[in-house]
C-alpha cells in the first residue's frame, strides 16, 4: 500500500509545487471513498490538482465544465429514441467515469448542481425509472471559486454535505512559486504525466482502509466533536450524522497513509476542520463578529476531551 500511495503522491506533487498537505488530503479522500471540494481564488491550481490526481491513476476520467446553461441531463445522461430499434437508448452522461472533475461547480444553477446528489451518495444514477450503477472506484473532485466571486451560486447545504472534505490550495511560497516558473514555464507537466497506479490497485487500497481498527473511545470522540457543532451558540446549522461517518472513514484512511492499521485521536484532530467546516452555517451575529466555521471547529477541538490510552491522563 505504501509503495502505491507514494508513487501517486510523488506524481501529483511533481505538478503541484509546495503543497504536500493538500496532496495528502486528496489521497485520504480517495482512499476513504469520498468526494473532494477544492475552494480557492482563481489561478492557484485547483483544476491542476484535480487533473493531476486523475491522470496519476489509470482510471476513466471525465471533466465537466459547469456553466449557467449546463443541464442536468448533460451530467447524468438522457434516453434517445432509436429509429432503427424503435426503442429508447440510454446515452450515459459525463458522470459515468471513475474520476469526475467538476470545474467551477458553483457557476451552474442549483437545478444542475442537484444532478450530482444521487450519484455522489448512492453511486448510481436513475433515469426514466431505470437505475444504472457507477464504476468503482468513483470520486468527484469539484473546484469552486469563493461565493463572493461574480457569477457564482452558493452550493446548497445538501450538496456540500456530500463532499467528504473541503480544501483550499492557497498561494505558494516564494520558493515554490519560483520553482513553478521553472517547471511550468515551458511545457505543462500534465502533458508528460503518466499513470503510476491502476484502478484495481485503488480498489485494493480502499478495501485495506476499511479494515483499519478504530477503538471505541476514538469513535466516541468523533461523535462528541460532531455533536458539539449542533449546540454551539455561533452555529445555526451543525454537522449531520453523515459528517460523523465521513470523519470516521477519513480517519481510517489517514491512519493507513501513515502506515498504521489502527487510528489515533491525532488522525481525527488533523481532519476535523477539513471534514466539518464546510458543512456548518454560522449565525448572523457570528458573521458580524467575523467568526468563521473553521475557527468554531478549532474551538470545539480545544474544548473536547481527547481520549487517552489506558493508564494515561486524558
Amino acid at each position: 500500500m505504501t509503495a502505491v500511495v507514494e508513487r501517486v503522491r510523488g506524481s501529483v506533487e511533481g505538478v503541484i509545487e509546495g503543497k504536500p498537505e493538500v496532496v495528502r488530503l486528496s489521497l485520504t479522500v480517495l482512499l476513504a471513498e469520498g468526494h473532494l471540494l477544492i475552494e480557492d481564488v482563481p489561478g492557484v491550481g485547483k483544476t491542476m490538482l484535480a487533473k493531476a490526481l486523475a491522470r496519476s491513476i489509470d482510471c476513466s476520467v471525465r471533466r465537466i465544465q459547469f456553466t449557467p446553461d449546463l443541464l442536468p441531463s448533460d451530467i447524468t445522461g438522457v434516453s434517445i429514441w432509436d429509429q432503427q430499434r424503435r426503442d429508447f437508448e440510454f446515452k450515459p452522461g459525463a458522470i459515468f467515469a471513475q474520476i469526475v472533475i467538476g470545474d467551477e461547480i458553483n457557476r451552474a444553477s442549483p437545478k444542475t448542481q442537484s444532478a450530482l446528489l444521487e450519484s455522489m451518495e448512492e453511486r448510481q444514477v436513475t433515469i426514466d425509472g431505470k437505475t444504472y450503477e457507477l464504476p468503482s472506484p468513483f470520486m468527484v473532485v469539484a473546484t469552486q471559486n469563493p461565493v463572493e466571486m461574480e457569477g457564482t451560486y452558493p452550493l446548497p447545504e445538501a450538496q456540500r454535505d456530500r463532499f467528504m472534505a473541503r480544501v483550499s490550495v492557497g498561494y505558494p511560497s516564494a520558493e515554490a512559486e519560483l520553482q513553478m516558473l521553472d517547471v511550468h514555464g515551458g511545457v505543462s507537466p500534465l502533458e508528460d504525466l503518466q499513470p503510476v497506479a491502476h484502478a484495481h490497485d485503488i480498489v485494493k487500497l480502499i478495501e485495506a482502509v476499511r479494515g483499519v481498527y478504530v477503538a471505541e473511545p476514538i469513535r466516541r470522540y468523533a461523535v462528541d466533536l460532531v455533536a458539539a457543532t449542533r449546540t454551539h451558540p455561533d452555529l445555526r446549522l451543525g454537522a449531520s450524522p453523515r459528517a460523523t461517518l465521513h470523519l470516521l472513514r477519513a480517519t481510517k484512511a489517514a491512519a493507513a497513509l501513515a502506515g498504521r492499521d489502527y487510528a489515533l485521536p491525532d488522525d481525527v484532530q488533523a481532519l476535523a476542520v477539513a471534514v466539518l467546516a464546510h458543512r456548518l452555517l454560522p449565525t448572523a451575529q457570528a458573521q458580524l463578529n467575523r467568526r468563521t466555521a473553521e475557527q468554531v471547529v478549532q474551538e470545539i477541538l480545544q474544548r473536547t476531551t481527547v481520549p487517552a490510552a489506558a493508564g494515561q491522563p486524558a
